[in-house]
Formats: structure tokens, sequence, C-alpha cells
């Protein structure tokens, strides 16, 4: 008798213990009224750097172009732009940056001197677009204007030049000059980059030799009227430690409002980086889990960070991250054109719940880049026009701009190929001024539905909203034949009960659920 109760018992707790590990093993609590932190919007910027089909071709045809445009503006590029409320555009690099001039840009084009671009494909660009050209496109889109100035070939004078000519609202040689080039207001940027990868294409620099240049160009990167810049040091390359820990040590905080971060997902090596549409699910998840080091990466300099800045007032500037692939075949190796997948996609929404958790520290992003370049949003043909994957990432997005950051915990299932192995589910919420709580999810499983239990904590849920992006595979794109392989939809499968939301999220998705 004892021993048969015994074994009833015991299989009984089993039965109990199978039912909570089935329960608990994806479970998500949403914590709607604990957040402090704002989300910077500045974290969803981007990068168009003088690159390939970037500018030229991408953002820019010239006023005299068969392509419908505005003034030079691709009309269609400039649109999609204005729908994705971009909240700033990094420019002009890049390793550019630091073989610009700026002098050359400007005045009247016909007399605008070439020059050729020896970093991207030793091509010859004629300066048709320059700062004019950049800060007209930027009001055109809404957007704020972030500039790198040129330490690497440049000269402090040169620097403190440039942003005279482009925020002095007064008498002086340089507001002169732009008033004659037609401008007769100042732009008034704020955000401005001293140099760019100054550890490598930006001079091959020390960070010891960097920190004492970036005290001297910062130091005539000069305030005027009530603008004041926020100026960005030239951070480290990925897991280089100690060039954090030397800029932070050696320049007064009160010289420093950002230290940019670059990161790039590279599936395989730097030599062999795999193709951007052709992989196996193995290098899918490879992929995906380089993608997601990048918290470790932000937690590492971050902790540098706070020996020196206990209160967090330099932010991280993340401003170079994307994936990284082959180019297309047949194209120019030194413009890097590559397709967009779902993989991709995927890649963005890992990033950018990444970047949101990290929002104490991290005040801007730029993915690398905007058009024809790298992970890019948007890719052109002539005259046509296709939205990625990733551009459609951003799109569902939005609602975490300047939202408050919200804490949660999630239990997820885990998904392998090979050797590798990582969360199903990757997660951010934050709650916007009306009150609304946005819950960002991505499915990284390629094959499976994942029925997501939601414990909603602090807020009476009466009204639940969700779109989606999705595709057939997790190596679908768009192309120039089939524009919306991949595309933004609404998503209904799901359903609120009380402060309980159960969500069937699909398998190879991202989605965007917002709780009224």
């Amino acid at each position: 008798m004892k021993t048969g109760r015994l074994k009833g018992l015991m299989l009984l707790a089993a039965a109990l213990l199978v039912t909570f590990v089935t329960t608990a093993q994806n479970r998500l609590i949403v914590n709607a009224d604990q957040g402090t932190v704002t989300i910077n919007r500045h974290i969803y910027g981007h990068f168009a750097e003088h690159l390939g089909r970037n500018i030229y071709g991408g953002i820019w045809v010239g006023p005299d172009s068969d392509v419908p445009n505005e003034d030079g503006y691709r009309k269609d590029v400039m649109q999609a732009l204005i729908d994705l409320e971009i909240p700033n555009l990094r420019w002009p690099g890049g390793c550019f940056a630091d073989e610009y001039h700026w002098t050359d840009g400007i005045g009247d084009p016909a007399d605008r001197p070439k020059m050729v671009n020896t970093h991207w494909g030793g091509v010859t660009e004629d300066n048709s677009f320059g700062t004019h050209e950049f800060l007209n496109f930027a009001k055109k889109i809404g957007t704020e204007p972030y500039i790198t100035g040129n330490v690497g070939s440049g000269s402090v004078e040169e620097m403190s030049k440039w942003i005279e000519y482009i925020n002095f609202d007064g008498v002086s040689p340089m507001a002169e000059l732009r008033k004659k080039n037609g401008q007769e207001e100042p732009w008034n940027i704020k955000y401005w980059g001293v140099g760019n990868e100054s550890w490598g294409c930006g001079g091959n620099m020390t960070p010891e030799y960097y920190a004492n240049e970036y005290r001297r160009y910062a130091t005539f990167a000069r305030d005027y009227g009530g603008n004041k810049l926020y100026k960005i040091a030239g951070g480290a390359n990925d897991w280089d430690l100690n060039w954090t820990d030397v800029l932070m040590k050696n320049i007064p905080l009160n010289m420093m409002d950002g230290l940019s971060l670059h990161y790039y997902t590279v599936t395989g090596t730097w030599e062999n980086k795999g193709k951007a549409t052709e992989f196996t699910k193995e290098e899918y998840l490879e992929t995906l889990r380089k993608a997601s080091r990048v918290d470790e990466l932000i937690t590492k300099h971050s902790t540098i960070m706070d020996k020196y800045d206990p209160e967090k007032k330099v932010g991280i500037i993340l401003d170079e991250w994307g994936t990284w692939f082959q180019v297309e075949p047949g194209t120019n190796p030194g413009f890097l054109y590559q397709q967009n997948t779902m993989r991709d996609a995927h890649v963005a929404a890992i990033s950018l719940n990444i970047f949101n958790k990290h929002a104490e520290r991290v005040h801007m992003a730029n993915l690398a880049q905007t058009v024809n370049v790298l992970q890019a949003i948007i890719l052109t043909n002539e005259n046509d026009m296709i939205l990625t994957p990733t551009y459609h990432v951003f799109d569902l997005y939005k609602p975490h701009k300047d939202a408050t950051l919200l804490s949660h915990h999630l239990i997820s299932e885990e998904v392998s190929f090979g050797k590798e192995k990582l969360e199903a589910l990757s997660v951010s919420s934050s709650k916007s001024d009306d009150g609304t709580v946005n819950i960002s999810i991505a499915n990284i499983h390629p094959d499976k539905k994942i029925d997501l239990d939601v414990a909603l904590r602090g807020i009476e849920a009466k009204n639940v909203t969700a779109q989606i992006v999705t595709a057939a595979s997790i190596d679908s794109y768009n192309s120039f034949d089939k524009k919306d392989a991949v595309k933004k939809a609404d998503f209904k499968d799901f359903k609120l009960n009380k402060d309980n939301l159960k969500i069937a999220v699909p398998a190879n998705s991202v989605l965007m659920v917002r709780v009224k």
C-alpha cells in the first residue's frame, strides 16, 4: 500500500513538473508600471556614406536626371525616408569622412573640383553633393543631421571653419561665404563627430594620440548662438576595451558627449563573409548569434565607462552596425552592394531590442547603410526602388521611439542547428506617452510557431493591435520583380483575457504588439 501510494505521488509530482515546464517554457512578463529610462529616438538612426550608390544614384541624381526628383533628390527615396520618420542621418562617412574636404563641396556645382574616392571603389566624384545638398536634404525629410568631421587628413582649422560655416549667425568670413552660396540662416546642427575609426582608416592612431587630438579638435569646435554641439569622440574597434579606457581617462567629460562604437555582424570570417541570400540554417543561426553578441559588447564598454562616468552622461553612439556579406555577383566589390533577407530583418530586430535594453547608456545608433550599401533599408535600380525587410522592421519598431523602457522577464525555448544554439525569442517592451504598451517580438525559429503566454502587470488592458513582418522562408527577400515578398501586415492571432495575452508567434517573424 505504502509503495503504491508513494509511486502514485511520484507520478503525480512528475506530471505536475512536466505541466509546469511546458507552461513556463515560452512566457513573458511585462511590468508596465516599472520604467524610468527613455529610449532615445536617435537609436533608430541611419548612415549615408559616400560609398557605392548610396549618395549618387541613391539619394542624389541631380536636377537634370530623368529619374523623378525634387531639386536633385530622388522622390521615391525621399518619401520612403519621410514615411520611416528617421530621427537622424550620419554623413559623409565613415572612412570617406577622413579624406573629405568640405570646401570642395560648396559653391556653384560646375566649379567644384572632382575627387577620387580612394576608400570605396576608386571612383571619381564631382562633389555635386556637398554640405548644402546634405543639410537641405535632411530638412526636406525632417531628420537631424549628424556630420563626421575630417581628423585623419584634415586640420583643426578646417573643421572649425566648417562648423562656423554651418552654425554661425553673425558677421564672419565663413558666415558671409555661406550666405553668398545661398543659405542666409545658419542650419544650427547639433551632432558632430570628431573623426571616424581613428584606430584604422581614420589615421591608424593609438588611443593616447587620438585622445590628445580629440581634445585639440574639440576645443575649436565652437558653440554658436544658442546652439550647443553634441560632440562625439571616435570610439573603439569592436572589442578594444583599452581604447575606451584610455579615452574615458584622458578626455574630460565636459568635452565629450558621446563615444562611438562600431559593430558589424559577419558570418564566417572577414576574408570569407558568406553570401547574402544563400546560406544554411546553421549559418543563419551563426549570424544571429553574432548579432546578439552586441549585448555583451555594450556591457563591457559600459562597465569601463561607468568607472569614469557613473552618471552615464556620455552616451555610447553605435554609429555603424549591421550585417556585412559578400557583394552581389557582378557588382563593384568596392560598392558593398548586398541583398537583404529575413535573416537581416532578424538581425535588425535583435539589435534594436538590445539597444533598447541599454537605453540608459546607448544614446544613438546608425544602421549601415541607407541606400544600396550593406544592410540597406532601400535598394534602387535606375528609376525603380524597393524597400528591404530591414526597412519594414524599422517601420514596425517606430512606437519604441522616445517611449519609456519597461522591465520584462522572458523565458524562451531554444533553437539549434549543428553547433549553434540560441533563444528562439527576442523581446523589447516600452510604454508610449499615451500609456500604450509596445512589445516587439522576434521569433527566429525558421520552422516553428511559438505559443507565447504574456502576463501584463500594471496595466488594465482593454485593446490589442499587432503588426507583423514575415515571409515564406528565412532567405526570402524583395527583388525588383517581386517587391512584396517581405512586407508589413496586420496580425490577429492573439487572445486577450484580462491581464493575460496569448500570442501565436509565427515562425520566422517579427511582431509589434500594442496594448492599450
